[in-house]
């Protein structure tokens, strides 16, 4: 059986050198191709049609993720593994939504990394046990979700999560911290929230919850 072939993206040419140099030295992958953006990436994929791509999942332009959406939409059977220097559950999720295999962090030792690449040559997900945890989280909070009706506003179930923190008057890096996210997307969720709720403020979000019944405040005035 031919070793799979595979691809490097990455917008640091060392780390692809350096990356590409480690796998051809295992014996067990040929690295036919590295590309430093996601556009170069797309291009690539499509002349090289390789069986793996590490994909990085932060670059300047098209990231990492619209280039797997885009590569998943013309050579849908590319096995595409993201590589990413967060731990983020927001992009684990949006990385597997675009088409990914895999999730690794780059802190991964190598033996590890070699280990994930050749379960996904039969068949099984290129991911650390703590994100897999963190995939069984999020299912069994999307079951509770869907068990309640969902509030006016047509809030998601992180939009939901994010507000129920701000009733029990968390900070913007507390929540990040409680849902292993990043500050940014707490920003970005608090945005959304306000938006289809047409308010102001977090304290108005949080008093409009509490008012309607959808939140019960957890902490002591």
């Amino acid at each position: 059986m031919s070793a799979p072939r595979l691809m490097i993206v990455d917008d640091h040419a060392l780390f692809r050198e350096s990356l590409g140099n480690l796998l051809s030295y295992r014996g067990r992958f040929n690295v036919v191709g590295d590309a430093g953006t996601g556009e170069e990436a797309i291009q690539m994929a499509i002349e090289l049609n390789p069986d793996v791509v590490l994909m990085d999942i932060n670059m300047p332009g098209i990231d990492g993720i619209e280039a797997t959406r885009h590569i998943k939409a013309l050579l849908p059977d590319i096995r595409i593994v993201m590589l990413t220097v967060f731990d983020d559950e927001d992009r684990l999720f949006e990385a597997i939504r675009a088409g990914a295999q895999g999730y690794l962090l780059k802190s991964i030792r190598s033996q590890e990394l070699v280990d994930q690449l050749d379960g996904l040559s039969r068949g099984e997900a290129a991911i650390s046990r703590r994100m897999a945890a963190r995939i069984l989280d999020e299912f069994r909070s999307l079951d509770r979700q869907a068990a309640i009706i969902e509030p006016e506003g047509g809030l998601s179930a992180r939009e939901t999560q994010v507000l129920e923190l701000v009733v029990d008057r968390l900070s913007n890096k507390e929540i990040a911290e409680r849902l292993s996210i990043s500050e940014h997307t707490v920003k970005n969720h608090l945005k959304n929230i306000l938006a289809k709720l047409q308010l102001s403020n977090r304290r108005q979000a949080a008093a409009y919850a509490v008012a309607r019944g959808w939140i019960q405040p957890r902490r002591q005035s």
